[in-house]
């Protein structure tokens, strides 16, 4: 098991999860939304030839995590990667999950590749978490179904990766 791919929605415990794994098994991981948006200037995203060439760069090593609510334009890393960890943890565990990640960013308890605004979390956040589509990221993960692992809870998670 040396290329994961975690996805969910936003307070699943994507970042949580990949980070934990990478120190445990000394493989990096990387962020999809650092694929995305250009960190240097607020709100700005990479054109999508540089964000398809970073992920491309990334699946072709021999060791990864992936993490990232993306699925419509990340193929390269379902394809490639040996576990596809589908987390689905309740709507109201991620919502309290995007809270106190907001509060500990704020406070400067935590490190965020952001600046979370009220308006971030609370009209965009909450309400993409609850729209998020599940069963679309079931439907493109189907053929990959022999590696998909549902984990809807992180004792799920250790028990899979102990076992394996």
């Amino acid at each position: 098991m040396n290329r994961i791919r975690i996805i969910g929605s936003c307070g699943s415990g994507k970042t949580t999860l990949a980070r934990e794994i990478s120190e445990l098994k000394n493989i990096p991981f990387y962020q999809l939304d650092n694929f995305v948006w250009d960190r240097s200037e607020e709100s700005k995203r990479f054109p999508e030839a540089i964000r398809n060439d970073q992920l491309n760069k990334v699946v072709n090593n021999s060791k990864w995590i992936i993490e990232g609510v993306h699925y419509n334009w990340s193929h390269e890393s379902f394809m490639h990667a040996d576990v596809i960890f589908v987390l689905t943890p309740h709507v109201l565990v991620r919502d309290w999950r995007i809270l106190k990640r907001f509060i500990k960013t704020r406070w400067g308890l935590e490190e965020s590749n952001y600046k979370q605004t009220f308006q971030n979390v609370f009209k965009m956040m909450y309400a993409w978490n609850h729209k998020y589509e599940i069963n679309k990221v079931m439907e493109i993960t189907e053929k990959y179904n022999g590696k998909r692992v549902v984990i809807n809870n992180h004792k799920e998670i250790w028990k899979y990766i102990n076992d394996s």
